[in-house]
């Protein structure tokens, strides 16, 4: 099995194409898993799991003004890995200073043209003026992306729009963008405003993960964290000193009912009963991780299928506002 995650982290690294990850959940090749590149590669004689491989999301920033500051507090805080472009050294200071991953002082044009987009890379403009703003969506509607959004008032909206049309740009493109950017909740301060574009961020990832789901119908949108793979292969944080422990990955296979955490949600269990991410807290994680626990004291199975059932009840009880049935897959790595 250890084969198929160092292949894995490999093709994450350096394949362009859509890969998806699929799991025989029944018969004498039970959790037995296979990285595809096309689904039209997936099995058809047993029951699988299959998912999309989504990379670790990017949040790209351009400028580094008064509002980009929560918004790159917020967008490490959801998990995202932050870049941020700005050619005036200050404000570039100020951006490492609120924690962004990756700060390129420099042009606008020099730094958007090292930066390639892909399907999880999601565009927030809030750069200084109209001019700096053009340059900005121009270069970055070439790019493959999952989200752009530009702040700004209409009339400035307007006039960048029909100077990129003006100068070629498909006005189909430019429709998609999201302006004026954020949901409309009234937002005054930077904060209120950093709250208001994350917001519509994760409105649009949640539409395109369900939309994707729909459409594929046994294919869902799942990923392997950067550190549960580091820990995988005990590398970085928590990783080097775990080496030597046995691991359960948990995966959310289905759900039925408002279980808290969606179909390709993972957890990783140490043998110490330690954890790396969650698949939702509460009684449904507990008794997943109980029975990690036994799995790899016991050393009698690599992979089973657990079901919880938390009824209404149930979730009362525990002081949940979530219930429901949530099928999950184990494998011992």
């Amino acid at each position: 099995m250890n084969g198929f995650y160092a292949e894995l982290k490999k093709a994450v690294k350096t394949s362009e194409c859509t890969l998806y990850a699929e799991t025989c959940l029944e018969g004498e090749r039970a959790g037995q898993k296979r990285l595809l590149f096309s689904l039209e590669d997936r099995e058809t004689d047993a029951r699988v799991f299959c998912e999309r491989i989504g990379r670790t999301p990017k949040l790209i920033i351009c400028g580094a003004g008064h509002v980009s500051m929560p918004v790159i507090r917020m967008g490490r805080m959801l998990g995202f890995r932050v870049t941020v472009i700005d050619d005036r050294p200050k404000f570039a200071d100020d951006a490492r200073r609120s924690g962004a991953d990756r700060v390129l002082c420099e042009p606008f044009a020099d730094a958007l043209s090292r930066i390639e987009g892909d399907r999880d890379s999601w565009f927030v403009i809030v750069t200084r003026g109209h001019r700096f703003d053009t340059l900005c969506l121009d270069a970055i509607l070439k790019k493959p992306s999952a989200y752009v959004g530009m702040m700004g008032s209409r009339r400035r909206v307007a006039l960048v729009k029909e100077q990129l049309a003006g100068q070629g740009v498909s006005r189909g493109k430019l429709e998609q963008v999201h302006t004026p950017i954020g949901l409309q909740i009234g937002a005054q301060t930077p904060e209120e405003i950093a709250v208001s574009i994350l917001a519509e961020i994760i409105q649009a990832k949640n539409s395109r993960n369900g939309q994707e789901e729909d459409a594929g119908a046994d294919v869902c949108t799942g990923m392997y964290p950067e550190e549960i793979l580091a820990c995988i292969f005990g590398q970085g944080t928590g990783g080097t000193e775990k080496a030597g422990q046995k691991k359960v990955l948990a995966t959310i296979i289905s759900r039925k009912g408002s279980a808290p955490r969606g179909v390709g949600t993972k957890m990783l269990v140490f043998e110490d009963g330690s954890t790396v991410d969650t698949i939702g807290g509460g009684c449904i994680e507990s008794e997943i991780i109980q029975k990690a626990l036994l799995m790899m004291r016991t050393g009698d199975s690599d992979f089973q299928i657990c079901t919880v059932n938390l009824t209404a009840d149930a979730a009362e009880e525990e002081g949940m506002v979530c219930g429901g049935v949530v099928e999950v897959m184990l494998e011992r790595i």
